[in-house]
């Protein structure tokens, strides 16, 4: 049954004909579709392969422990950057190595990994299995942005990662601050804060600005969205030639004198750290920072920070969000135990499960469906964040680019961000310079 969904699969995607005719597609006994994987050793002395970017670590060892002791199989995980899995995992497939099963693919790359031939196409796999996956329950945008490429399914939404702006209500408190509801707002309190509190270490923002698509894109995103501009036109074309795109990184630069030293070696890493040890005032980022900024552990700011929407800028009045990053999982065209690959992949996307991530300390997991999003227990464990994300705000969202050269796109703009953050370029000239890299890779690869 799965050798023959996988088959059909195949013969959609006119990159693999040639797999499918030499015949080194591997033979894949049935699979069960109940709600739940039951406890049983049924994959005993099976063993899986698992690439993950190294935010979601702590998921990792989760998965591998849960499954093997559901099912009797091994997981191997490997951790790597989150912005190499798709290099290494399109390696692993073209060079033969095939020594992924599973990857935690970043939502903007599907459709290259898909027309590359490196992830399967799993949309008979979820149509056989829909009692159990409950594919209505996604959030229908996230599900279709982070799985759908050319009216086809290439995995399940993993972890939905959209921003919201965190501030440390202690240092508001302190200067009379208030939530700013603008970046104008924003950048005004990034200034009072460490014109007095720089002597001592603290800076009013942690601007996350490292040359890292995923990084430096999801801090413009939220910008670009604030002042009501897109990425995209409904046509497909370039929406980078707007005042709105010029404005957004206008305001970007105009925080970064006021940052934590320095914007453009600031990533994940080094912003994350810096808010919950009360050295950034404000940071906007991923919504489980309400996690991490509550556990006493690792965190210097209990009980002191808040939580607002995106600001607004210009003549936008709507607060929207953006799908800044963005992970699924997915089967790797490759791998040779694709029957145990998709019962963890129903696993750990599960309901379920999807909600016991969301209540995990460092899982690094956002709302991807509506039940976990609206569950008691997330609501108790994120009270401050999760009615900023259940009024519809994430329905609503900016996507990013996912078209097949979208990676091309990311890394064009990526490198006009980084030269304007150095100031080497105007804001004007490096968006103007970026439309003209997004309309030329448009009309070259559309």
């Amino acid at each position: 049954m799965y050798d023959k969904i996988l088959g059909q699969a195949y013969r959609r995607r006119g990159v693999l004909k040639s797999l499918a005719a030499a015949g080194t597609l591997p033979f894949i006994a049935p699979l069960a579709s109940s709600p739940a994987i039951s406890a049983s050793n049924k994959f005993a002395g099976r063993t899986i392969n698992l690439l993950i970017i190294q935010p979601h670590v702590v998921t990792g060892r989760k998965i591998a422990e849960d499954f093997e002791k559901l099912t009797g199989a091994k997981v191997t995980v490997t951790a790597v950057p989150y912005d190499q899995v798709s290099v290494k995992a399109t390696l692993d497939v073209q060079s033969g190595a095939n020594q992924f099963d599973v990857i935690d693919y970043f939502y903007t790359y599907k459709g290259q990994l898909a027309e590359d031939g490196i992830i399967e196409d799993v949309t008979d796999l979820i149509e056989r299995d829909k009692a159990a996956i409950q594919p209505e329950d996604f959030i229908q945008t996230i599900y279709d942005q982070y799985t759908l490429h050319d009216g086809r399914r290439y995995g399940l939404p993993y972890d939905g990662d959209s921003h919201l702006l965190f501030y440390n209500r202690e240092l508001f408190d302190r200067y009379g601050l208030k939530a700013p509801k603008t970046w104008d707002e924003y950048n005004e309190n990034a200034k009072v804060i460490t014109e007095a509190e720089s002597k001592n270490g603290i800076y009013g923002a942690a601007v996350r600005g490292a040359k890292i698509p995923v990084i430096v894109l999801s801090t413009y995103a939220n910008r670009l969205t604030g002042f009501g501009g897109n990425f995209l036109k409904a046509d497909g074309t370039s929406a980078l030639d707007s005042t709105e795109a010029v404005e957004a990184l206008k305001s970007l630069i105009a925080s970064t004198p006021y940052a934590l030293p320095t914007p453009l070696e600031t990533r994940f890493e080094e912003g994350l750290p810096a808010f919950l040890n009360g050295k950034a005032a404000q940071i906007d980022f991923w919504t489980d920072l309400g996690g991490y900024a509550q556990d006493p552990k690792g965190s210097k700011i209990v009980d002191k920070w808040d939580v607002a929407r995106i600001p607004v800028g210009g003549g936008n009045k709507t607060p929207r969000l953006a799908f800044n990053a963005g992970f699924g999982f997915a089967i790797t065209t490759g791998s040779q135990n694709k029957d145990v690959a998709w019962e963890l992949i129903k696993l750990v996307t599960s309901k379920d499960y999807h909600e016991q991530l969301l209540t995990l300390t460092g899982s690094g997991i956002d709302p991807d469906r509506q039940s976990g999003l609206k569950s008691e227990k997330f609501r108790a464990f994120q009270p401050l964040v999760q009615p900023l994300l259940d009024d519809g705000a994430l329905e609503n969202s900016l996507a990013w680019p996912t078209a097949v050269y979208a990676p091309k796109l990311e890394n064009a703009l990526t490198d006009e961000l980084a030269l304007a953050l150095a100031s080497t370029k105007s804001a004007e000239q490096a968006i103007a310079d970026a439309h003209r890299a997004w309309t030329e890779i448009i009309e070259t690869n559309g």
